[in-house]
């Protein structure tokens, strides 16, 4: 948890704002692409209000990620979040760079840290290994927003 408030400390610190109110990332976009078809496209797809795939194969698994930064968590319609998740939304939280690259880390565990519930799971088992792609999907994501 040290490593993900320094982290967060570093990105409030050095991030640029962005006047045209895009989400201020420390990762790297085209980076992140490169993770995202390597590590996400096998359950996740970005597709936007109208269907049109922007990212991934159509992959349902997981909830779309259009819109993800900045969003409520536990939100995309029609989807089956785990209890965690819906506990989660309830607490209003959004995704933000840090939740998501501490989630996409170790989904579960961060979920038990950030309820204080133990028995909190989550049904992603996938875990991005390293904390630099994280932020990289993160940046990723972020750069696709309401159409």
């Amino acid at each position: 948890m040290k490593r993900l408030t320094i982290a967060a400390t570093f990105a409030v610190l050095s991030a640029p704002a962005f006047a045209n109110g895009d989400a201020v990332t420390i990762g790297d976009v085209v980076a992140g692409e490169e993770q995202f078809n390597r590590q996400c496209v096998a359950c996740h797809v970005v597709a936007n209000a109208s269907g049109e795939v922007l990212a991934g194969r159509g992959a349902k698994t997981g909830p779309n990620l259009f819109g993800l930064a900045g969003r409520s968590a536990g939100s995309v319609e029609d989807y089956r979040y785990s209890d965690a998740l819906i506990e989660l939304s309830e607490t209003d939280a959004t995704w933000t760079e840090e939740a998501f690259v501490g989630f996409v880390q170790n989904p579960t565990e961060w979920l038990r840290e950030t309820l204080d519930n133990g028995r909190a799971r989550s049904k992603m088992a996938y875990r991005v290994r390293q904390e630099e792609q994280a932020y990289d999907l993160y940046a990723y994501l972020a750069t696709f927003g309401d159409d």
